[in-house]
């Protein structure tokens, strides 16, 4: 008889939780990883199971989406007005040939090179527009923003120097589609030695670009076609930044002079419209020069392919106006409201408190001069430096109380009268004003002037480091009341969730800014209006704009890239806008707030002076209150506020030095992003007054050395403080004459202790933001974006000015 076998009951049967990643096997956790789509479970639905079939289904959807998308992407780039694909060649090294890189490339495609020529390749049937830059900062960080590939020509013989390396790094910063690194020079190597080339260069470029997997070489034609393969092949990368409003590289630009003045006229650009759709009724952005209206937008089509059989392509006819401006819709050049400093005034002064005010003024000007009595020919500014009762003749002063004397002290019967004259002047200080001191002609040595910077610089990093060490703490005047010295200070019980009115006192420039009542909602009500721009994306058009100088057809006719961005709606009002930055380790001055900066946001470049305060990660507190930051720390982000145009969406932000520091690198002192547009961000400077026990008993003590005064200390008495080794009390009363006070504490303080009290003011920026031109700078600010080899460089290639004369544009117009 077979004996029965004991087993436990199906219940008691241990069941591991299938969503736990720590239970699954091995074989299980490949198969996820094996690339398959996991369809996502949509939420308010009765769960079911899913068939194979189903989940079949979910996966090729999921890929004929990704292959629309795709499509979508590389659209533009096909068919027979195809736009190209633009490539910005730049110079790493300082005896980089980018001409010679780009001549390489056109022998490789088996067409004849010509400078700003497109590349059109059959065998792959894509077309390239390479621009070619020379070391220049500004050059470089322009063609890259409106270029779909970045080729970076690197030296076989010749290592990159600092300026190459501060252009990957603001190429990284502003974003770019993709970077191709090549070599030139390697067929002049040993070819034992090529292979350590080649890994040296990539280990230098993968640190700044990880995706560039390869350094290529163009040094034969079958390279060079390997190059051309990669850069028709791929799909450019999506910058989102970019993409979200038009731009145009131009590729002609003409300028009519207009009727009433010479210098000022129409400017029309002709290129591929990229990133988004364009309409006529929103303004246009030109770098250095500012924002612009359109007064027409007409098609300039090109076609890359011959018509197929007797098809007619409607697009072929050159001049059709594709857009005109609605005046009723149009942006206005309007940045800034015009403030009303009467509007908050509640009265006004009558007739008879007005009667008199003229002779009032007279009189006070007449009080503040004096006659002085001096040699005929003596000007009023030598008369104004003579000492009171020094004027007149030599005469004792008992000579001018003689009965004989006039009214006005001297003797009617003066024999040196007429060698006199009475003359009214200013006092000597008002004269030395208007005419300059004495001490002008007394200018400081250059060495001297050098040695005053060197002690300015250093105390401003001594500043910073005091800072840093002990922030915000500040010594009580003794020659001044401290209720005085803090009057415009106030005490929170908490920084985070004190209430503070975002719109109290505010200054009178907050007046000319303007503000959203939802910046989201708005931000995505204009992104959706401006996908229904007439104008679509990829075609060839010719942008005429108003009012535009002529010196922006000179900046084209030097051979620079020339492109223009389009502005949404609200985007030329000025607001209150924050940037999240961090500084560079590179730069190790000192940054202080309200230094002046050249902000690089976007496509817009504005000299401004933020303020530097707290970034909360979490986000903002209860009462949208951060703390003001004296100085940009190293290692410590900030969120930088100050007046400039709106931002719609994150853009890339680079903060600069207005003039270069030691070295001929262009001085980048910090970078990050936009972070929103918010006028009731409070920025809140704290002042943290300190003092010390004198005497302890239990939970109380006498603290000293914060007051010197019993007044100071009834007026700050409801104010919370505490120390640095974290009790919390308050003042009890004053004690004697001397600024002595008791105070009651939540436990035992110790003697070593130091007591605290913080007070917090609302700081606002400075209206001094204005557009940095690059044609207004001086030769010292512009040195430090050029390379050393900028000046002798030849790579720009020749002046390509032409097109249509400003007599034919003035016509077309119209």
């Amino acid at each position: 008889m077979k004996e029965p076998t004991f087993h436990h009951r199906s219940t008691l049967k241990q069941k591991n939780k299938p969503f736990k990643s720590r239970f699954a096997t091995k074989s299980s956790q490949r198969d996820k990883a094996k690339g398959r789509t996991q369809r996502a479970s949509v939420k308010g639905k009765v769960p079911r199971k899913h068939s194979r079939l189903d989940r079949r289904n979910a996966v090729r959807t999921e890929q004929r989406k990704k292959r629309e998308q795709l499509a979508m992407a590389t659209r533009i780039f096909s068919g027979r007005h195809r736009a190209p694909k633009i490539v910005a060649v730049v110079p790493l090294c300082a005896d980089s040939d980018t001409r010679a890189l780009v001549r390489a490339l056109f022998a490789a495609g088996d067409a004849p090179y010509a400078a700003g020529a497109l590349l059109d390749v059959p065998r792959f049937k894509q077309t390239l527009r390479f621009v070619e830059v020379g070391r220049h900062a500004l050059d470089i960080l322009d063609a890259a923003k409106a270029a779909d590939y970045v080729v970076v020509a690197l030296s076989a013989h010749t290592e990159v120097d600092a300026f190459g390396e501060h252009c990957l790094r603001a190429m990284q910063n502003q974003g770019h589609a993709g970077v191709f690194p090549v070599v030139q020079g390697l067929d002049h190597v040993a070819a034992k030695r090529r292979m350590d080339v080649r890994r040296s260069l990539q280990s230098f470029v993968a640190h700044f670009c990880p995706d560039a997997e390869k350094v290529h070489a163009v040094d034969a034609p079958v390279e060079g076609l390997a190059v051309l393969r990669m850069l028709t092949a791929q799909a450019p990368r999506a910058v989102r930044w970019r993409d979200t409003r038009p731009y145009l590289l131009a590729d002609d630009v003409d300028f009519a002079p207009s009727a009433d003045s010479a210098d000022r006229g129409l400017l029309a650009i002709t290129g591929y419209l990229r990133g988004a759709n364009l309409s006529a009724n929103r303004l246009v952005h030109v770098p250095s020069f500012g924002d612009f209206q359109i007064e027409q937008i007409t098609a300039e089509p090109l076609a890359m392919e011959p018509a197929r059989g007797s098809a007619i392509d409607a697009d072929d006819s050159a001049g059709v106006v594709l857009d005109r401006p609605d005046p009723a819709q149009q942006d206005s050049l309007v940045a800034a409201n015009e403030p009303d400093a009467m509007q908050n005034e509640q009265t006004w002064p009558e007739d008879h408190e007005m009667a008199g005010w003229d002779a009032q003024m007279a009189q006070m000007d007449a009080d503040e001069q004096r006659v002085v009595r001096v040699p005929r020919g003596t000007s009023a500014y030598q008369a104004a430096w003579i000492a009171e009762g020094s004027e007149g003749s030599d005469a004792s002063d008992d000579d001018s109380m003689d009965s004989g004397s006039s009214a006005d002290g001297y003797s009617d019967e003066d024999p040196d009268a007429d060698e006199y004259e009475d003359l009214r002047v200013a006092p000597a200080s008002t004269a030395a004003s208007e005419h300059g001191s004495d001490d002008d002609g007394n200018l400081l040595s250059a060495d001297e002037e050098a040695a005053q910077l060197r002690a300015y610089l250093q105390q401003r990093a001594e500043q910073s480091r005091s800072d840093q060490q002990f922030p915000d703490e500040v010594d009580t005047p003794l020659d001044r009341p401290a209720r005085e010295r803090f009057a415009r200070f106030r005490g929170l019980q908490s920084f985070r969730t004190s209430p503070w009115d975002a719109y109290e006192n505010l200054p009178l420039d907050y007046a000319r800014i303007f503000q959203f009542e939802n910046f989201r909602r708005t931000q995505q009500r204009v992104l959706r209006a401006a996908a229904q721009a007439p104008v679509r994306v990829g075609a060839r058009v010719r942008v005429v704009l108003r009012d535009v100088p002529r010196a922006a057809r000179a900046q084209f006719a030097q051979g620079r890239p020339f492109v223009v961005f389009g502005l949404h709606q609200y985007e030329h009002q000025m607001s209150v806008v924050n940037f999240a930055v961090a500084r560079t380790p590179e730069y190790a001055g000192a940054v202080r707030s309200k230094d002046p900066l050249v902000a690089h946001y976007g496509f817009r470049r504005y000299v401004v002076q933020p303020l530097f305060s707290q970034h909360l990660r979490g986000g903002a507190t209860v009462n949208n209150v951060h703390k003001f930051e004296r100085f940009l720390q190293p290692g410590q982000p900030a969120v930088a506020t100050a007046f400039a145009p709106i931002q719609f969406g994150a853009a890339p932000v680079a903060l600069y030095l207005p003039e270069p520091a030691e070295g001929a690198v262009p001085t980048l002192v910090a970078t990050g992003k936009t972070l929103d547009v918010s006028p009731a961000r409070i920025v809140a400077k704290r002042v943290i007054l300190t003092g010390a026990p004198y005497k302890i008993h239990k939970r109380g003590a006498v603290v000293r050395f914060m007051f010197f005064n019993p007044e100071d200390v009834g007026w700050f008495k409801p104010v919370q403080i505490y120390t640095k080794h974290g009790r919390v009390g308050h003042i009890r009363e004053s004690l004697g004459t001397h600024g002595y006070m008791k105070c009651a504490f939540d436990g035992p303080i110790k003697q070593m202790d130091t007591v605290c009290m913080n007070l917090y003011k609302r700081v606002f920026p400075k209206w001094t933001t204005c557009l940095w031109a690059e044609h207004e700078q001086t030769a010292e600010q512009l040195r430090q974006w050029a390379g050393p080899t900028a000046a002798s460089s030849d790579n720009n290639g020749e002046d390509n000015d032409t097109g249509k004369d400003s007599a034919s544009l003035a016509m077309e117009v119209g």
